[in-house]
């Protein structure tokens, strides 16, 4: 699911099952964006996108 803010585009992960109990993120290509869904107005982490990237790369190796 892709849910429009400001220009970004926010994805929410597909096994959320249309819950708010989730994080979303915005990619652009200069960092990743994270945020809680229940609280989308509360703030943003964000990560350089080398960093990201080399973090779910991480994940897929594990």
């Amino acid at each position: 699911m892709t849910i429009a803010d400001s220009g970004r585009r926010w994805r929410k992960p597909s096994r959320s099952q249309n819950t708010s109990n989730c994080v979303e993120l915005a990619l652009d290509p200069a960092r990743a964006r994270v945020r809680d869904t229940k609280d989308r107005d509360g703030g943003t982490l964000d990560v350089p996108f080398s960093a990201w990237s080399a973090f779910t790369e991480q994940l897929r190796q594990a």
